[in-house]
């Protein structure tokens, strides 16, 4: 694992159903240890009225190579620097765990620098920035870092009971999981676009009040979304969450 991440738009970004038709654009920003391929269902649903653009961090699946990143502030430079010129359809961002930390970081860096900001943000099974919580997933040894992953559901039967896949994962599961860790947001930090925060009723990563607490960090609308289920209530909510998704892209 010691090749540098590539900077190449195509490596990073990714499209399953490519429309030149839509009138909004979608990025994704998977969660700890996600690859794009995990939002293969959101561009199947909302293609062609909306471009699905899913990111693939290095050290996964085709980026196996490259060095993972264990950083939400340098991942979220990479990111910025792709969507920065992206300016042809309003973009929206949705984040999953790691990711919706990732994507509140995007957004500041957007707003900041003079590109148009996100239409609004999804944040999605994570608590507010300004929640910090003492984890050390990352610090376990292979087999500790291995069932923390099994005990949230969020990784299909096939891959988990694949051990020699699962460990070929390991450099990128704990890269991911010590940049969600070790992330504090900026105290007092808030962005213009409104938010909407998705989360389950019985996640053990995120209560009811690390969810809430999402409203202190816009000056824009804020709007909470429950689903039953736990960390990865998307895959047994996907109907619904698609539904949700639709309307605030389309409104």
């Amino acid at each position: 694992m010691s090749s540098q991440p590539s900077g190449a738009p195509e490596m990073w970004l990714r499209r399953y159903r490519p429309s030149s038709t839509a009138a909004a654009r979608l990025v994704c920003l998977p969660h700890a240890g996600g690859s794009a391929s995990f939002f293969v269902p959101v561009a199947a649903s909302l293609s062609p009225h909306t471009d699905v653009v899913a990111v693939q961090y290095p050290g996964r699946q085709d980026r196996r190579a490259e060095r993972p990143i264990p950083d939400i502030a340098v991942l979220a430079q990479h990111v910025h620097r792709l969507l920065s010129p992206m300016t042809d359809l309003p973009l929206f961002l949705f984040g999953h765990s790691m990711g919706a930390s990732l994507a509140f970081e995007v957004a500041r860096l957007l707003e900041a620098s003079g590109h148009p900001g996100p239409a609004r943000v999804f944040a999605s099974g994570r608590r507010a920035p300004s929640v910090y919580r003492e984890e050390r997933v990352h610090q376990l040894d292979d087999n500790g870092l291995l069932a923390e992953i099994r005990s949230l559901d969020g990784t299909s039967a096939l891959v988990l009971n694949d051990d020699e896949l699962m460990r070929a994962a390991l450099p990128a599961l704990r890269a991911d999981y010590q940049a969600a860790e070790l992330y504090q947001g900026e105290p007092g930090a808030t962005i213009k676009a409104p938010v909407t925060v998705l989360t389950g009723d019985a996640d053990p990563k995120t209560s009811l009040d690390d969810a809430k607490a999402w409203a202190d960090h816009t000056t824009g609308d804020f709007d909470l979304q429950v689903f039953p289920g736990g960390h990865f209530f998307l895959t047994d909510q996907t109907a619904a969450v698609m539904r949700l998704l639709e309307q605030q892209l389309r409104g």
